[in-house]
């Protein structure tokens, strides 16, 4: 396969979440169906017109067949593959490049997740890692920490250039009403909080919700005919560098550089023609690691990039505006999430967090202990 990627020639025409927060009585394809029919609608379509069907289950390994029978379809294209937090911007791909070659008409992406309201932890499903098991570390955050323990060796970051993200993110959830944590969170709470992994403290780990999110697309001719705001697919690019943290060629270096730089040029933009940035906060170091890996800042500057709000309400760059998965939701997978933000921000639709005159819009996915990541460019009409 190419790398010449079908630009602008398929578009998101629904988008909605379902259950963000807690929500009881309802079982993760309940959520999903939810979400589902909501963004169907948005176009005018039914569960019926779907032909492609990309779905993520957060236990039942043929979740995809499942989802089809719950929602009465059979689709010529079923994917539960799972990539972790980044398989929806992979299913974007997969999705972009099936609707342009004529191979599908519709395609859904759903995930839905009860995990707070049945376990009120996170629901781990994968299997020990071999070679690490031993040092009994607390996954994920234990390998996140150890990333974020050799970025502070390396660069001189500090716990409070952390806590910078963790602010940005309660401030922008501070503007969303569907956030799950909305009080004010200040500098001198998020250095009292918690130790869980050295040094990562409860306030630099994302949020155990419910939830649930979809997405439609469909090709350009048709998504202009049936939907009044469609976002047009400009980019999608993924890699995959490692499993466990041990095998991470570089703890400061993400696969999102490659997949970034792929995405950027298959749009035909670069990291400072972003209006608003999506990316998937999993812990405070990411942010940070990602900021740099996609080229909003050079290595090693991400901590003070984003140092004195700049990526909070107000700042320079917009970076995680619904709240991001240390502030609004984090069901066990963030990255259909941060493509629903993306969407809302290009349409218009952001309400008070609403970044005026946004036309070009990333939204990124990373699985594992930072092993999969995944990078889609949208934009507005005038982008094409």
């Amino acid at each position: 396969m190419s790398d010449a990627f079908p630009r602008g020639r398929t578009a998101i025409v629904g988008a909605a979440t379902f259950g963000i927060g807690k929500a009881p009585g309802f079982e993760a394809s309940d959520l999903a169906a939810k979400a589902s029919i909501a963004a169907l609608a948005q176009a005018g379509l039914k569960p019926s017109d779907v032909d492609g069907l990309f779905f993520c289950h957060p236990t039942d390994t043929l979740g995809g067949l499942s989802f089809a029978q719950y929602l009465g379809i059979q689709p010529k294209f079923v994917d539960n593959n799972r990539l972790g937090g980044s398989s929806f911007q992979a299913y974007v791909e997969l999705a972009a490049w099936l609707l342009a070659a004529g191979a599908i008409e519709v395609a859904l992406i759903a995930y839905g997740s009860n995990q707070a309201t049945a376990s009120g932890k996170l629901v781990n499903t994968v299997r020990p890692m071999t070679y690490e098991a031993p040092y009994a570390p607390l996954n994920p955050v234990s390998s996140y920490a150890l990333a974020a323990a050799r970025y502070m060796h390396e660069f001189g970051a500090r716990r409070e250039q952390l806590g910078e993200v963790a602010l940005a993110a309660r401030g922008w959830a501070q503007l969303n009403p569907e956030a799950f944590k909305r009080d004010p969170l200040t500098m001198e709470t998020y250095l009292a909080s918690r130790m869980v992994s050295d040094p990562l403290s409860v306030l630099d780990c994302c949020l155990v919700t419910d939830g649930a999110g979809a997405l439609v697309m469909t090709r350009t001719d048709r998504a202009r005919d049936i939907a009044a705001k469609p976002v047009f697919v400009l980019g999608a690019a993924s890699e995959t560098t490692h499993r466990e943290i041990a095998w991470m060629p570089d703890l400061t270096t993400t696969g999102a550089a490659r997949a970034g730089a792929r995405a950027y040029a298959q749009a035909g933009v670069k990291a400072s023609d972003i209006d608003v940035a999506e990316t998937y906060d999993a812990f405070t170091i990411n942010t940070i690691l990602f900021l740099e890996d996609l080229g909003f800042c050079p290595k090693g500057e991400g901590a003070r990039f984003v140092e004195g709000g700049a990526i909070a309400p107000g700042g320079a760059l917009p970076v995680n505006t619904h709240g991001g998965g240390l502030s609004c939701v984090h069901p066990g997978m963030n990255g259909i999430f941060t493509l629903i933000e993306a969407v809302r921000q290009l349409r218009g639709e952001g309400g008070d967090r609403q970044i005026t005159g946004a036309k070009l819009a990333l939204a990124h996915g990373n699985g594992g202990v930072l092993s999969s990541q995944s990078v889609v460019i949208l934009g507005a009409p005038e982008t094409l």
